[in-house]
């Protein structure tokens, strides 16, 4: 297999960053990538701010391109022009980066924070360490809002709600791509939780998730950002919709808007960064610096202030406390409070790195029937 650019690059260049970093020439600015919103305005106050206070003279700027980072990071490469400095990214696109050799290598025991508990980064990351070349931040849900004064006398209770336009008639908001959309639709379609991946596999397994969808493609409006959902549903023009649930977190306790949570059949991920290959030492040092401050303990712990999100680090979790504006406790808002995870479907991250690509395909070409 010919290789990358970026993989070709990448050996040389952590070598380099190794030594930039040793001797403090590091680049003064980075470019930082995100999902906007709520969630990168907890990031900003949790650990950018507190950065660039301690760094003097250094700067970052936001690109919230985060659902679009594995096509751009592709183009980048093949230009030979990496503008990217610190990406954030789910599981599964991380693996998939790093596969390509895309992504940097990191050893976590290495080059990230020990926990405050003198646990080893490994340790204290544990199983979420999924890819040599991502560093966890967050355990995150993708779940359901809906609004409470559209819904009538019966509230939802299930994730099927989503394909009762009878008794929840209206539009209905789901994003853009055939993750979570394709389980759902074989779970409400009588698929047992354990079997929809190895359903989802096969041609008659994906067939009857478009199938169940064709059901209320004519009620959906479909997204690409996370803030989406939430805008749709403040401004009441879909009666339910899918997002994530820090999102939903914001709009019902910040916003104080008449929407609830639907935490039945919950889909459990993991985000977090990654630094893409093929940087210069200066800006490979630097990134690697910065990651190293915004995935320990506290910086961690401190997110979660802001927004409803588990932190990856064990350490973190019992230093979780209020809300830094509401003075609400945040632990009974996270998707892995006992009360939440009742019924949790937990999200293939390894599969969808495997089948995204062809699904993708198969999803767009599905939307454009």
């Amino acid at each position: 297999m010919k290789l990358s650019n970026a993989m070709m690059a990448t050996t040389a260049l952590t070598l380099a960053g190794a030594t930039a970093l040793a001797d403090g020439h590091m680049s003064s600015d980075m470019t930082l990538v995100s999902w906007g919103g709520a969630y990168q305005s907890s990031q900003d106050n949790a650990y950018v701010k507190p950065y660039l206070e301690m760094n003097e003279g250094v700067t970052a700027v936001w690109d919230e391109s985060s659902a679009e980072a594995v096509a751009k990071l592709r183009a980048m490469n093949e230009a030979g022009n990496i503008t990217w400095d610190v990406v954030d990214v789910v599981a599964s696109d991380a693996i998939r980066l790093c596969d390509e050799g895309l992504a940097l290598e990191i050893d976590a025991d290495e080059q990230l924070a020990p926990g405050d508990d003198g646990s080893s980064a490994s340790d204290d990351f544990g199983d979420l360490l999924v890819s040599d070349c991502f560093i966890p931040q967050i355990v995150y849900s993708t779940t359901v809002g809906y609004r409470t004064d559209l819904v009538g006398d019966t509230p939802p209770t299930e994730i099927c709600a989503l394909f009762d336009t009878e008794t929840y008639p209206g539009q209905r908001s789901l994003e853009k791509r055939p993750i979570n959309n394709m389980e759902w639709a074989l779970l409400c379609d009588g698929v047992a939780k354990e079997d929809v991946y190895d359903v989802l596999e096969t041609e008659e397994g994906q067939a009857q998730a478009f199938a169940k969808l064709d059901t209320i493609k004519d009620d959906v409006v479909w997204w690409s950002a996370g803030a989406d959902t939430p805008q749709l549903l403040a401004d009441g023009e879909v009666i339910m919709g899918s997002t994530y649930n820090g999102r939903l977190f914001s709009l019902i306790e910040e916003q104080n808007q008449p929407v609830a949570m639907l935490w039945d059949a919950q889909v459990f991920d993991l985000d977090g960064w990654i630094i893409p290959a093929g940087l210069s030492p200066e800006r490979e040092a630097r990134a690697l610096d910065f990651i190293r401050f915004a995935t320990d303990t506290q910086r961690l712990a401190d997110q979660a202030k802001y927004i409803s999100y588990g932190p990856a680090r064990q350490s973190s979790a019992p230093l979780v406390s209020t809300h830094a504006e509401l003075g609400i406790e945040m632990a009974p808002h996270m998707p892995t409070d006992p009360a939440n995870a009742t019924n949790t479907f937990l999200y293939n991250y390894e599969w969808w790195a495997d089948y995204r690509d062809d699904l993708d395909a198969k999803f767009q070409a599905w939307l454009a029937q």
